[in-house]
């Protein structure tokens, strides 16, 4: 067994075996096998993109190890800077702390500047491979707590012209960087938030990425910043432009001024060209996003990318809409319950008091029949039910109403009495006694008319 590993032991090794017993016997020697021993750990190389970032944009980071052969597993790092150290600590990115079969990692929607690193590992215990080069992920989104300002507020400056940064945020220490990395800059070091602001003078870096850096461990917002050797120069906003809002775009002359026609272009296109001197936009669209660059008398200015973001939503309420709709529904669903459960209630009382008395011409039934009809047994419905009719005179010119007083005693016999129903009515007339082709009418006389039903039989 080797415990410790170096060149010395690169080489080719084979072996055999023998019997315990046998002094003599051994088997043939096995194939060789070589081992080579390096002294330096191979690298890993990171790769990142995009490298500028749109609010909500995923970055896919992908690690690969030089000469690369099976069984390594990759870890996946975020870096915090410690500006006070001129320093960056390293953290796991979650799910990778036993490392990742995948060579690839995805980081769901970040929106701020960030530093990634990787490396790679495997065996028991662990060999790994050296960390990375870091790779920064760049945002221009000023919607985090802490920003990186920048005065005249535009990409494009002329050379030698003074550019002010600034960095806020809730921090007691801040530095500004760059990339690519110049620590000549009299931004670079480290200084405190009382002195608010630092500049480029001169010819001082030119085409860069600034960024701020807190000693909170924070990174700002990424801003591009040129400087451009040239008579003519673009004027855009420095940060992005939010959708919905107003925008203008100039052309800016090193010496002079404007005084004829100026030529405007979106991605190579021609978009204006007439005696404004500023391409004003009211209300700027996702299309208005692209490559901007401007022509004056024959010159014309380098071109810079114009970014627009999406407006910010209102925070929706802490209450989910889905719930609230579910909830909706289901109280609309009770009372519509509630209401048919009332309106079947209602029809079923109203059938149980409206069965009408039924009046036929005559009958015959007995004084014994009239007894036991009259005397209704425990439990029957009886209706009374006062009816008052309208009774024509003779001469038909005149109607005089005659009150008749009707009385049903209803019984409805049990599933043994093949479900009968009698009725008895009592008729009887009040009011003055009237004469009926010459014979008198006696006041009072009643009248009893039984009937009986059976259900679905029809009446007539």
């Amino acid at each position: 067994m080797i415990s410790e590993a170096s060149n010395v032991h690169s080489g080719d090794y084979s072996c055999k075996g023998r019997m315990k017993n046998a002094q003599h016997n051994s088997t043939q020697w096995s194939a060789s096998i070589k081992l080579t021993v390096s002294d330096n750990a191979p690298a890993a190389v990171l790769t990142v993109s995009p490298l500028w970032l749109s609010p909500g944009d995923s970055v896919t980071l992908s690690c690969e190890v030089e000469h690369p052969s099976a069984g390594w597993r990759f870890y996946w790092y975020k870096t915090v800077p410690k500006p006070s150290h001129n320093s960056y600590s390293e953290e796991l990115l979650p799910g990778s702390t036993n490392g990742t079969e995948q060579d690839s990692y995805i980081i769901n929607g970040p929106t701020h500047t960030a530093r990634y690193m990787c490396r790679a590992g495997r065996g028991d215990p662990v060999y790994y491979t050296l960390y990375s080069e870091p790779q920064f992920v760049w945002s221009g989104d000023v919607g985090s707590a802490v920003t990186l300002t920048v005065s005249p507020d535009r990409v494009q400056h002329f050379m030698y012209d003074s550019v002010s940064l600034s960095c806020e945020g809730n921090s007691t220490e801040w530095r500004v960087r760059m990339f690519p990395e110049d620590r000549s800059s009299y931004c670079f070091y480290l200084r405190s938030m009382t002195e608010s602001t630092c500049n480029i003078y001169g010819s001082q870096q030119i085409d860069a990425v600034y960024w701020c850096e807190f000693a909170s461990g924070e990174f700002s917002n990424a801003v591009n910043i040129t400087k451009q050797n040239a008579d003519i120069i673009l004027v855009s906003p420095v940060h992005p432009v939010t959708e919905g809002d107003s925008v203008s775009l100039g052309c800016k002359l090193k010496r002079g001024q404007l005084l004829s026609k100026v030529f405007f272009y979106q991605n190579e296109k021609l978009i204006q060209n007439d005696t404004r001197r500023e391409l004003n936009i009211s209300a700027v669209s996702k299309s208005d996003e692209g490559f901007y660059k401007c022509k004056y008398s024959g010159k014309e200015s380098a071109q810079s990318w114009m970014s627009v973001k999406a407006a910010s939503r209102p925070e929706s309420s802490s209450f989910p809409l889905p719930l609230m709709v579910g909830l909706v529904c289901g109280i609309v669903l009770i009372v519509l319950i509630v209401l048919l459960l009332l309106l079947c209630r209602y029809r079923r009382s109203k059938d149980s008091h409206s069965i009408r008395p039924i009046q036929p011409e005559s009958s015959n039934l007995n004084e014994t029949q009239r007894n036991e009809y009259s005397s209704p047994l425990h439990g029957d419905a009886v209706l009374y039910e006062s009816v008052k009719d309208s009774k024509d005179t003779e001469n038909g010119r005149r109607h005089e109403t005659v009150e008749s007083s009707v009385y049903a005693d209803v019984k409805i016999g049990s599933a043994a009495d093949d479900s009968v129903m009698y009725a008895r009515v009592n008729c009887q007339n009040k009011g003055n006694a009237k004469t009926h082709k010459g014979k008198p009418t006696v006041a009072g006389t009643d009248e009893t008319v039984y009937s009986e039903v059976k259900p679905g039989t029809a009446v007539m």
